[in-house]
């Protein structure tokens, strides 16, 4: 059985919507019937993005479109939800998956972390804010999936202000379905998207054919609706290369620095390497 928001006739608002995951999804959401507006920077990638996903919906083409939009500026997702409203009406499922990495370094340029927080943590905080009283409002079943990332539960060293940015996704949407929960009458939930390595723009790297241990966008997208069907907040993807259960113990060894008051990102510090090592085999019983 699938999720009651998802149902033909039903509206989805998609940021990031013009490559990979976001893309992905439209293009399912299309297919079940339902109506859907693709939201992303302006320009020609997102127009052939709304033409591919209104392709899957044999028929109903006119209820797909394309609207342009930063999700860094809140200016932009207002005008964004407002268009939305006046032209459509009830939005039941919000996902906000835009993201960019451009690559950062503790002490790197400042206008790395500014770009990769505005995108990817103030566009998730700013539309789900946004959007999220009407959606209560309208008392039916919806969502708003928010897409995260293991290395802001892990945060391995490399990239901290993407790690940071994801991170503050992660805490962000826990709160944000504690409140949605907690508030009366709300039918709207909020789910926690954590890709594995999955083939897109984003990660592709200069890479023209998908790496044997990636996922394609669309197994991303099947894993994310058979979890929304159960009810699963934490959407854990697994890829070819990584089992759930080898995730569940980085996961928990990255907790474990705390508890058992090792350095930061032990997992990668030379002294507990065997016993990073070991603890991981676990998962392997």
């Amino acid at each position: 059985m699938s999720h009651p928001a998802f149902v033909a006739n039903n509206l989805a608002v998609v940021t990031g919507a013009a490559s990979g995951i976001g893309l992905a999804a439209a293009r399912h959401f299309a297919s079940l019937g339902m109506r859907v507006v693709l939201t992303d920077l302006a320009g020609e990638k997102l127009e052939r993005a709304a033409a591919e996903v209104a392709a899957a919906a044999p028929g109903r083409a006119q209820h797909i479109v394309a609207i342009p939009a930063d999700v860094s500026r809140i200016e932009g997702l207002e005008a964004l939800e407002r268009g939305v409203s006046q032209r459509f009406g009830d939005v039941h499922v919000l996902m906000n998956n835009a993201g960019i990495q451009p690559g950062s370094a503790i002490l790197g340029p400042l206008a790395a972390w500014e770009a990769t927080l505005g995108v990817n943590l103030w566009g998730v905080i700013n539309g789900s804010r946004v959007f999220a009283s009407r959606m209560i409002a309208h008392g039916k079943p919806a969502v708003i999936i928010n897409t995260g990332s293991k290395q802001g539960i892990t945060t391995p060293p490399g990239d901290p202000a993407y790690n940071v940015s994801k991170a503050g996704v992660k805490v962000f949407t826990e709160a944000l379905e504690h409140e949605l929960r907690n508030t009366a009458g709300s039918q709207v939930h909020a789910h926690l998207l954590i890709p594995g390595f999955v083939y897109t723009g984003l990660t592709a790297g200069g890479r023209t054919e998908k790496p044997a241990g990636a996922w394609t966008s669309e197994q991303t997208v099947d894993f994310m609706m058979e979890s929304l069907a159960r009810g699963d907040f934490y959407i854990l993807c697994p890829d070819n290369d990584v089992r759930r259960a080898t995730d569940e113990r980085r996961i928990l060894w990255a907790a474990g620095d705390i508890v058992e008051n090792r350095p930061p990102l032990s997992r990668w510090h030379p002294k507990y390497a065997d016993a990073f090592k070991a603890f991981l085999e676990k998962a392997r019983d």
